[in-house]
């Protein structure tokens, strides 16, 4: 969908992006070596490369990269490795003026309504799809994801910015750093500049533009300004990226705060779907090590079950989602639970009623996974996001194998069958008491749409 804007009640059409990248990066200990901090890597990708990611999947096609021209050939060999994205780069010949003055310096590259972020921002995309929507200057009142007293703040009358500094003991915001303009702020950057022959901030023409202020709290967003805050943004943003829609309790509670600190670490060494696979082995493993050990075979299956997480953080956090990387992690992990328990119903060899108790439980280990994947393909959204009712019944994939493993580590491999039969199949039923009664709904949403068929 191409990203359009309107302004005075019409559509101006595509927008562009400035990013404002010339800066000299003194408090990362760059500045001797000229390398630009947008080129710097948070969880697998360059923070330059974020901002085409995010921008361009919204409709954004054109961007005008502000540099130093010191490091300009490190952005054009970066540049060249990404020829999808169309990149204006354009100098900043003084860059010790500050990014007032270098958006100043974008003025004869911009055409009409644009973004304006910078290069040492982080954002995720939730917060880029909301800031998108808005005017002015993007103002987030909680900032829980940053240092209050290093940050920008802002103060609001009327809707506009009345005074912004890092200095404020009374605001009602932080400046994110992301702002959604039109060319007429270059007049009043330009005001600025010739009256002021040294450093020009972007807060002093903000200030002075008295810019519309447009909230979007409690999303993620940081500005990496030192070495600390490049390990503490790759963390935090693992965390963010988790919403945690489809988790269950065991999830929540557990398995969520062990993989939200292994994902950092892996990001840079492995691709989502080789999480996936490597999740996968460890999860073959415990199988087999069940066959010798019921016990230990659990406990491998309880890691399997944390480190399963892992492949979507890494896939959110480091902007790589695909279709096929879910699709591939929801066929792989059916595989896994049905070789595990079929392993552990070998190794009981029940018979007649027991054998068909055992049966049932694994189909409807099978089909709550099948059932909630259905609705997803026939209405195009997540179950647990449109009903979060489901959370109440348990029976989720994490609470499977948890019960699993407790009951294995327990002794009582026997007795695990019957109440997992009980467990997936009273969490079907459940599910689709839920979905018929919210068919109505659902029906009008998707009325004129073609039927889906699986």
């Amino acid at each position: 969908m191409l990203m359009c804007l309107v302004y005075h009640g019409k559509e101006v059409g595509a927008v562009q992006a400035v990013i404002l990248a010339a800066g000299l990066g003194s408090r990362m200990g760059l500045a001797r070596t000229g390398y630009p901090k947008g080129l710097l890597r948070v969880a697998g990708r360059e923070l330059l490369l974020r901002h085409l990611i995010l921008l361009s999947h919204r409709g954004i096609r054109e961007f005008v990269l502000v540099v130093n021209p010191r490091n300009r050939r490190l952005f054009e060999e970066f540049l060249s490795r990404h020829p999808d994205y169309r990149v204006v780069l354009v100098d900043n010949p003084h860059p010790e003026r500050g990014n007032g003055y270098s958006l100043w310096c974008a003025r004869e590259a911009v055409r009409g309504p644009f973004v304006l972020t910078m290069s040492d921002h982080l954002y995720e995309e939730d917060f880029v799809e909301r800031a998108l929507a808005g005017r002015g200057l993007i103002m987030d009142r909680q900032g829980r994801y940053i240092d209050p007293e290093e940050a920008t703040k802002v103060r609001v009358a009327a809707g506009r910015v009345r005074e912004i500094g890092k200095d404020l003991s009374d605001y009602h915001g932080f400046d994110t750093g992301f702002f959604v303009l039109d060319p007429e702020i270059f007049a009043v950057a330009g005001e600025v500049v010739r009256r002021n022959p040294g450093e020009v901030t972007l807060s002093e023409i903000v200030r002075e533009a008295e810019l519309t202020v447009t909230e979007v709290s409690g999303l993620f967003w940081t500005d990496v300004d030192t070495p600390e805050d490049l390990g503490r943004a790759g963390r935090a943003l693992v965390r963010a990226s988790v919403k945690g829609a489809g988790d269950g309790w065991i999830s929540r509670l557990l398995n969520r705060r062990l993989s939200t600190a292994i994902s950092p670490y892996l990001c840079e060494r492995l691709s989502p779907n080789q999480a996936t696979v490597l999740s996968f082995f460890l999860g073959l493993l415990a199988a087999l090590l069940a066959w010798f050990n019921a016990s230990l075979g659990a406990v491998l299956y309880q890691i399997h079950s944390v480190l399963d997480g892992v492949d979507g953080e890494i896939a959110r956090a480091a902007l790589k989602r695909s279709r096929f990387g879910g699709l591939l992690d929801s066929v792989l992990d059916r595989y896994v639970d049905f070789v595990f328990l079929s392993v552990l119903l070998l190794r009981l060899r029940p018979e007649g009623f027991e054998l068909a108790v055992a049966l049932l439980a694994l189909l409807g280990t099978v089909m709550v996974s099948y059932v909630t994947e259905r609705f997803k393909g026939a209405y195009g959204r997540d179950a647990y996001a449109v009903f979060p009712v489901l959370h109440y019944f348990p029976g989720k994939r994490d609470e499977r194998i948890f019960l699993i493993f407790f009951f294995c580590v327990m002794g009582w491999t026997r007795e695990l069958f019957p109440v997992l039969a009980l467990l997936t199949q009273g969490k079907i039923a459940f599910t689709l008491a839920v979905f018929w009664h919210g068919r109505t709904g659902l029906e009008a949403e998707n009325q004129g749409q073609p039927a889906l068929k699986g």
